[in-house]
């Protein structure tokens, strides 16, 4: 891979300024610029040059690759070991009943005192042999993160067909109220509430372990391609509107943690996705915003990665060049038809009497009938919050 990393060196080294190294600044840690690649880090043309100029050639090169990219991620992170799980058991109330599905309130601790806060969707009558989806939001505030139209929808209607779904909060949103949302660490914290999310969801009853997978967008799909780049037991992907080779996330909860660059070591977001190859992904992408390049850049390198296991028909990719950032219905229509090839939910459950998608059939909730924490269910003893008592907690770890 030498070739694959002197290129990446000609275009990082002119952004280096100074050495890397992190401090701590009223028990706030802190990352040196020069090692973190937030936003749009490398122009276009440079992300393409990249992804075209630098694949493997073979699966060697690949795999060998592959775990110097998975080892930056947990180093990056502070994460090579996983914080033990917390013994607690989840909080679940208020489930409702809907036409082929329930939506049920919950809460459960990824670490002592920080609460992962969702709504579990589950299919009614169907209790063997379920597909497991986990569904993460992206940072849209209208209303907030879970609560928003499209991401109700499509975890109503993937219920509706078979699969559990299990939508949960980025810290800082909804429910999740342990602290602001752009914390130094908040990269870490939310990969460990998405690993911590894929335990109670493959806990519930009848799950089909071969069948489990992850779709969100925007930051959503950044924590769908970091979880399925670190836990193997997801096996099926699709990030919306989010994969790109030029652009590294917008967000510290995507970039505000060394994990894309470490002195001579640089990846991308793209290459990053690509980790999840050989198993099954959909690259879902639009023309008004950082993957309006996909066709011709990340999809072509993605088919290499996946040929590489002869695979090059798992990965696929919908481009709508006349639409914008977000999980709208044509969107979801691309999804629910990747999830029924690869996780057999029956789709004839999502459609009308005229054989299209009909998704007035599910019911879009007001937010306070998915909060977990009301005054009936007032947040547990040992709630941790605060910026600075986060940050401590995540230092420890």
């Amino acid at each position: 891979m030498g070739k694959h990393l002197s290129a990446w060196r000609s275009v990082v080294t002119r952004r280096v300024v100074i050495l890397a190294f992190a401090s701590t600044i009223s028990g706030m840690t802190v990352f040196a610029q020069d090692e973190l690649c937030a936003g749009n880090h490398f122009t276009p043309e440079e992300g393409a040059a990249m992804l075209r100029d630098n694949r493997p050639v073979d699966k060697k090169a690949w795999e060998s690759r592959r775990q110097a990219v998975i080892a930056q991620i947990k180093a990056g992170m502070g994460l090579e070991k996983l914080p033990p799980k917390p013994s607690s058991q989840p909080i679940r109330h208020s489930k409702k009943t809907f036409e082929g599905y329930t939506v049920e309130n919950v809460a459960f601790e990824s670490l002592p005192g920080i609460y992962v806060t969702g709504n579990l969707y589950e299919p009614t009558g169907r209790r063997k042999g379920r597909p497991a989806i986990l569904a993460p939001h992206g940072h849209g505030r209208n209303p907030d993160g879970r609560f928003m139209e499209q991401t109700q929808i499509r975890a109503a209607m993937l219920a509706r067909a078979g699969a559990v779904v299990f939508t949960y909060d980025m810290i800082g949103h909804g429910d999740s109220q342990h602290s602001d949302h752009k914390i130094p660490k908040a990269l870490k914290l939310q990969t460990i509430n998405s690993i911590r999310a894929l335990d109670f969801l493959l806990a519930q009853p009848g799950i089909d372990l071969s069948k489990v997978a992850v779709t969100g967008e925007s930051g959503g799909g950044t924590q769908t391609f970091l979880l399925a780049a670190l836990d193997d037991r997801v096996k099926v992907t699709a990030p919306v509107v989010m994969v790109s080779g030029f652009f590294f996330g917008g967000c510290v909860c995507e970039s505000g943690m060394p994990i894309h660059k470490k002195g001579a070591y640089q990846t991308t977001n793209a290459e990053i996705a690509a980790l999840t190859a050989p198993r099954p992904m959909l690259l879902v992408s639009d023309g008004k915003d950082w993957t309006r390049f996909t066709p011709e850049s990340e999809f072509p390198y993605m088919q290499h990665i996946y040929q590489l296991y002869g695979k090059k028909e798992a990965v696929g990719n919908v481009h709508l060049p006349e639409e914008g950032h977000d999980f709208g219905p044509s969107k979801r229509k691309a999804l629910y038809d990747f999830m029924g090839k690869y996780l057999g939910i029956n789709l004839a459950m999502l459609k009308g009497k005229d054989g299209q998608v009909d998704e007035s059939r599910v019911k879009v909730l007001a937010e306070n009938e998915l909060r977990v924490f009301d005054d009936a269910h007032p947040r547990p003893a040992n709630y941790v919050s605060g910026d600075v008592q986060v940050n401590a907690l995540l230092d420890k770890i």
